[in-house]
Order: structure tokens, then sequence, then C-alpha cells
């Protein structure tokens, strides 16, 4: 198995925007859809998005607005804009169970990017 690669985490000041990257193989990013996660230390992994393969969207109602979720033919991107510091956590992206079942790529937990939100 070899999971996708999270990139672009910081550290930002309340209110910022930071634009985090999901790259693999370019048949993954195409065919398959993608989830966002994050997860704080101790606590369980929270769903943030998903893109399907076709490029439909979904969020959880409470991160509409401030989260946005886009592709292209090399990377999933996750737009994070006007930031709170209860988003500070690991992001971390992974294939969408049932969606890209050709592959075990993807469909592991990778390193994950730190995203840091300072008040």
């Amino acid at each position: 198995q070899r999971p996708l690669v999270e990139s672009g985490g910081g550290s930002v000041q309340a209110g910022g925007s930071l634009r985090l990257s999901c790259t693999g193989p370019g048949p993954i990013i195409m065919n398959c859809g993608i989830d966002w996660f994050r997860q704080v230390d101790g606590s369980g992994r929270e769903w943030v998005s998903s893109i399907t393969a076709a490029g439909t969207p979904t969020y959880p109602n409470y991160l509409k607005g401030r989260f946005t979720i886009s592709k292209d033919k090399l990377a999933v991107y996750l737009q994070l804009d006007n930031l709170k510091p209860d988003d500070t956590a690991m992001y971390y992206c992974k294939t969408t169970p049932g969606t890209c079942s050709w592959t075990d790529t993807g469909n592991s937990w990778g390193r994950g990017t730190q995203v840091t939100v300072s008040s």
C-alpha cells in the first residue's frame, strides 16, 4: 500500500488562509474519489471534505463556506479560509472507500500535513 502525499500546511493567525494539496498517481487523482480528514492529538479523525472523480464536492455543514475542495490532473486541493484556532489539526487525504478498488494506492493513511492556527 502506498498513501497519497499531503502538503501545504503551516502556521497562520486566525482569519488567515492555507491551501493544502493531496498528490498521487494521475490515474488515482483523476478516477477516484478523494476524502480529506483532520485529527487533533488524542481525538478521532474528523471528515472535512470529499470530491468525487467527476469533481462534485461535499462538506459537513459547519465547514461550508470556509473550506473549498477542488482538483486538477495533478492533485486534489483543500482551500482553507477564515481559519480558526479550532481548525488546528493534522490534515490527511485518502481515496474514498469503494471508488478505487482497482489499486491499494491511496487507501492507507499518509503522514498528513499540520495546520496550526493561532488566535
